[in-house]
């Protein structure tokens, strides 16, 4: 019998405390590279029912030089709480200072990553390939947790392959040195994103927390059934999602009806543009006319959603400035739903068109 057949139960109350954080739900926007900076985070938190949110992923020694693009994915507001920042690298005397440096600057909490399967991070040292050493992940770890104050947390996934699954002996460890939660991303390295996500996995990870510290399911997650289905299965604490609410940004609030039996409409045609004129205000307020130039990476995901013609996608992808985004939205609205998407729009997960300033 495998561990989804005989599923532990799941905790009733919607809030979650992590690391003395009290957190009001216990559905959090993952982190996902490129997409959850400031103005989306903000965007889907004025829809309801996130209770965390995480940066996009930075690289800690940009961090403590400072960069441009290091402090930019660092912008927070007080309407963006609670917040942790995700910081990666393979240095454990580096890690441990970004640590303090975030701690300094007033931010609530520091994940680490150890999930990111791109090899450019792998490459480095950083990301999933952390997980394929154990002790060296132990020890970069500990060096975190004993420098700071603020709640530090593990994102990881299941294992580099299938032979190598070491997310619940690292959990137990973790719980060990004071890591405030776990997140699980239910494939290994070698997936990627691909093939299905292994419940049974994060339910062994669950099992080897033995309730010592909270564990977050991910992976997979496309609409409340989904996201209740996870922690019934696996008796995780939480559930953090990312593809699923770029698709669907209401999926937080979708999850507190489902939660209470209660109905949750899909948005409307008008609501969704709405969404997508607040979300393009916000990083033009952020970035000026290099926000729209920023936000082009965004455009398969709306056109998908929306049902954007080919052409309105095409030059959505190609807006330089406010007012050009404008005249692109006046003819959504006259325009949305002409086209049927035959990709399964959540897994969606880069965008096409012009790269080169991207």
């Amino acid at each position: 019998m495998t561990l989804t057949q005989n599923p532990p139960a799941v905790r009733e109350s919607p809030a979650i405390t992590i690391g003395g954080r009290v957190l009001a739900t216990r559905y959090f926007l993952a982190p996902l590279a490129g997409y959850t900076h400031l103005p989306f985070r903000t965007a889907v938190r004025e829809l309801g029912g996130v209770g965390l949110a995480t940066t996009d992923l930075i690289l800690t020694s940009q961090m403590l030089a400072e960069s441009r693009k290091s402090k930019r994915l660092l912008q927070t507001t007080a309407a963006d709480r609670p917040l942790s920042v995700q910081i990666f690298g393979s240095d454990p005397d580096e890690l441990a200072e970004g640590a303090k440096f975030l701690e300094g600057r007033g931010y609530g909490g520091v994940d680490i990553n150890m999930g990111c399967p791109m090899a450019k991070i792998t490459g480095s040292g950083g990301g999933a390939r952390l997980a394929c050493d154990p002790q060296g992940a132990t020890g970069l770890v500990r060096r975190v947790v004993e420098a700071v104050e603020i709640p530090v947390t593990v994102k990881m996934r299941l294992g580099w392959d299938r032979t190598s699954t070491t997310a619940p002996a690292l959990t137990r460890a973790f719980a060990g040195l004071g890591v405030a939660a776990v997140t699980i991303h239910g494939r290994t390295r070698q997936q990627g994103f691909s093939g299905a996500v292994d419940l049974d996995g994060i339910a062994a990870t669950v099992a080897a927390a033995e309730g010592l510290i909270p564990v977050v399911g991910n992976g997979d997650v496309r609409s409340a059934a989904d996201a209740l289905h996870m922690r019934r299965v696996t008796g995780c604490d939480a559930v953090a999602i990312g593809r699923g609410a770029m698709l669907d940004p209401w999926i937080f609030r979708k999850i507190a009806d489902a939660e209470v039996g209660r109905d949750s409409p899909d948005p409307t045609a008008e609501e969704l543009i709405a969404f997508l004129v607040r979300h393009v205000t916000l990083m033009h307020e952020q970035l000026g006319e290099y926000g729209c130039v920023e936000f082009r990476k965004f455009a398969a995901w709306y056109g998908a959603r929306l049902g954007i013609p080919e052409d309105l996608e095409d030059r959505l992808r190609r807006i330089e400035s406010l007012e050009q985004f404008e005249a692109v939205v006046a003819e959504i609205r006259d325009r949305h739903g002409e086209r049927q998407s035959s990709v399964p729009t959540a897994l969606i997960r880069t965008p096409n068109g012009p790269v080169e300033r991207w």
